[in-house]
C-alpha cells in the first residue's frame, strides 16, 4: 500500500514502510500470563458461589478441582499474552505503553472474547450471570495482561 503523497512528499506515518513492527518482549509475555493466572484466584473467590450457583454445582455437589483445567488455563494464557503482545506491537515503535497495552486489552475483549462467550453462553442455555462472572474475569485478565506488556515495553 502506497502511502500519501502531497506536493512529492510522502505524508505516511512510515515512509517507504507498509507496516512498522516494535517487536515483543518475551519476558513480558510471560510475566503477564503468569499474573493473569493469578487474578483468577480473587476473582473466584468473590464470585464463587454464584459462578458454581450459575453452573448448577452447589453444597450437594461440590465438585473437586482437577490439575487439567489449570494447565491448559495456563497454556492458553500464554497464547493470549503473546497474541496480545503481538497486537500491541504491531502498533508500532514507541507506542508499547501502559495506556495502549490496555486498550488493546479492552479491544481484544469486546471484539473477540465477550463476544465469543456471549454466543457460545447463549446457545449452551448458560445463564446470563455465568456469562458475566467469566466474561468480567477475562476483562480483568486482558487489562492486566495489557498493562504489563505496555510497562515492560519491547
Amino acid at each position: 500500500m502506497e502511502g500519501r503523497v502531497q506536493d512529492g512528499q510522502d505524508l505516511s506515518p512510515n515512509p517507504g514502510n507498509s507496516m512498522d513492527f516494535a517487536g515483543i518482549n518475551y519476558l513480558a509475555v510471560l510475566v503477564a500470563a503468569l499474573a493473569s493466572f493469578f487474578v483468577g484466584w480473587p476473582w473466584y473467590m468473590i464470585f464463587g458461589k454464584s459462578w458454581a450457583k450459575a453452573l448448577g454445582k452447589g453444597p450437594d455437589n461440590p465438585s473437586r478441582p482437577e490439575p487439567k483445567p489449570f494447565i491448559v488455563l495456563g497454556l492458553c494464557l500464554l497464547v493470549m499474552a503473546y497474541v496480545l503482545a503481538g497486537f500491541i506491537g504491531h502498533l508500532g515503535q514507541g507506542q508499547v505503553t501502559i495506556r495502549n497495552g490496555i486498550i488493546s486489552g479492552l479491544f481484544a475483549w469486546a471484539g473477540f472474547v465477550v463476544t465469543t462467550m456471549a454466543v457460545n453462553y447463549t446457545f449452551q442455555g448458560r445463564p446470563l450471570s455465568l456469562t458475566l462472572i467469566d466474561a468480567g474475569h477475562y476483562l480483568v485478565v486482558l487489562i492486566v495482561m495489557g498493562a504489563i506488556i505496555g510497562w515492560f515495553g519491547v
